[in-house]
């Protein structure tokens, strides 16, 4: 039996792909173009959308593994493109997906999740690793560890280096741990005291 088509070689929602990107540009708080700003960086949600897209397959394909196909039929089917095309698996991955491109999914965890879950599925459980030579800005190996997947960067220009560092192998350190500042730290025993 062939490999199923990946959905990327067969069809994107690029038009909400389009949209977030477009929208990123205006963002500031919490975005990393606010920890440096590099001359050529790329949008979050586009690399978000080109890594989930190349590693789930299409799940209209008859070759897509069934697993596959009945995790994107348990998706939600209310979206703008079940509704204008019909309801079928890559219809409700479509919809998916136009949430998962969007800046307040990189917070959601419900979704992240969810796309975590659809790629594992995809992957037979072994998603491959990431590795971007020219990784510059950092936008390929944040949206990778953001889907869960090892990301490996590289590039010639110490600035790049430095960046990436700043943005994807310091903050997995510290992650879970307590604030340094005094006063976020309060602020967190206040909140936790009153859980």
């Amino acid at each position: 039996m062939p490999p199923a088509k990946k959905l990327i070689e067969v069809a994107l929602p690029l038009d909400a792909i389009n949209r977030a990107s477009a929208r990123e540009k205006s963002i500031r708080h919490g975005h990393p173009s606010t920890l440096h700003l590099w001359w050529a960086r790329r949008p979050l949600a586009a690399a978000r959308a080109v890594i989930f897209t190349s590693l789930v397959d299409d799940p209209d394909d008859p070759n897509a593994l069934p697993a596959f196909v009945e995790a994107c039929q348990q998706l939600p089917g209310a979206g703008p493109n079940v509704e204008a095309k019909g309801d079928t698996p890559r219809m409700r991955l479509f919809d998916f997906i136009e949430r998962l491109v969007t800046w307040e999914a990189t917070t959601d965890e419900a979704i992240m999740g969810q796309a975590r879950k659809l790629i594992r599925i995809a992957t037979n459980g072994n998603p491959p690793p990431l590795l971007d030579p020219f990784a510059g800005g950092g936008s390929i190996p944040l949206e990778a560890q953001r889907l869960g997947l090892e990301a490996h960067a590289s590039d010639l220009n110490p600035v790049a280096v430095m960046i990436n560092k700043a943005m994807i192998e310091i903050p997995p350190r510290f992650a879970d741990m307590p604030p340094v500042n005094p006063r976020d730290r309060k602020d967190l025993l206040t909140t936790e005291t009153q859980k």
